[in-house]
């Protein structure tokens, strides 16, 4: 079985501690910063086996050298960003299995947000770490990629089993809302989920993790097919790629 606990980190990352409680085995998901993570390291568990990286960027990895040399733990992070993931100990590759204990993660290569970007996903226990190429109601930014590129990977998740609990890399549920509601007003789905974004931000509670089938109904760029979102854009005879493009180029200025 696998167990889950949110870290917060910076101002509004997420890094994610996950124990195999079969094996005692600890991972820690793109730990952005060593101190919160370490707290919570000492406070439960006392070692981290592996530290998983989803891409390069500092505010995922910037925890990776100190928990390193702390705990000698193993990183792990895409065969293509082996120059670039600080400490990594283990290259990896599209469709390669990562088993933390008797958790078994997939391999995924998502680029887009970056050029080496990947995602960890447990068939069995229905968890996806997505990173910063899907979030609660929203996608990365275009850093390295292409737009076929985030909107390909993109794809490959909406194929995944619609029980997946989605792990992201940001808290922007409530700002990925607000620009959703604005191009996606008829969506019944996306307006009742206002009330439960609201909740959780008042109770000091992460928005994370969501459920894939409810992204599905919710996060716009994933609903690139929907016709009333392509009447609003005015891009009625437009294909899903080209929708998801002007989306994106709007979300960048919202």
């Amino acid at each position: 079985m696998l167990n889950i606990e949110i870290i917060p980190c910076l101002s509004d990352n997420y890094s994610y501690i996950i124990h195999d409680s079969d094996t005692n085995l600890i991972g820690v998901v793109d730990p952005s910063e060593f101190k919160p993570v370490d707290q919570a390291i000492e406070k439960k568990y006392k070692k981290i086996d592996y530290i998983l990286n989803t891409h390069h960027h500092n505010d995922h990895v910037g925890g990776n050298e100190e928990l390193k040399k702390k705990y000698k733990s193993k990183i792990i992070g895409y065969l293509s960003d082996k120059d670039r993931i600080p400490g990594i100990d283990i290259s990896i590759k599209e469709n390669e299995i990562f088993s933390l204990g008797n958790t078994s993660f997939k391999i995924l290569f998502t680029p887009g947000h970056t050029s080496g970007h990947i995602i960890f996903y447990s068939e069995k226990e229905k968890v996806l770490f997505t990173g910063d190429t899907l979030f609660s109601l929203g996608c990365g930014r275009l850093f390295e990629g292409t737009y076929k590129q985030m909107f390909d990977s993109l794809q490959k998740i909406k194929k995944l089993s619609k029980d997946t609990k989605i792990y992201c890399g940001h808290e922007y549920t409530k700002n990925n809302y607000e620009f959703c509601i604005e191009h996606d007003k008829k969506n019944i789905d996306l307006k009742k989920k206002l009330e439960w974004i609201e909740l959780k931000i008042k109770q000091n509670l992460p928005t994370i993790p969501v459920i894939l089938e409810n992204e599905l109904k919710e996060n716009i760029f994933l609903r690139c097919d929907n016709s009333s979102i392509k009447e609003t854009l005015k891009l009625n005879n437009m294909c899903e790629e080209e929708i998801f493009k002007k989306l994106r180029d709007l979300k960048d200025g919202f």
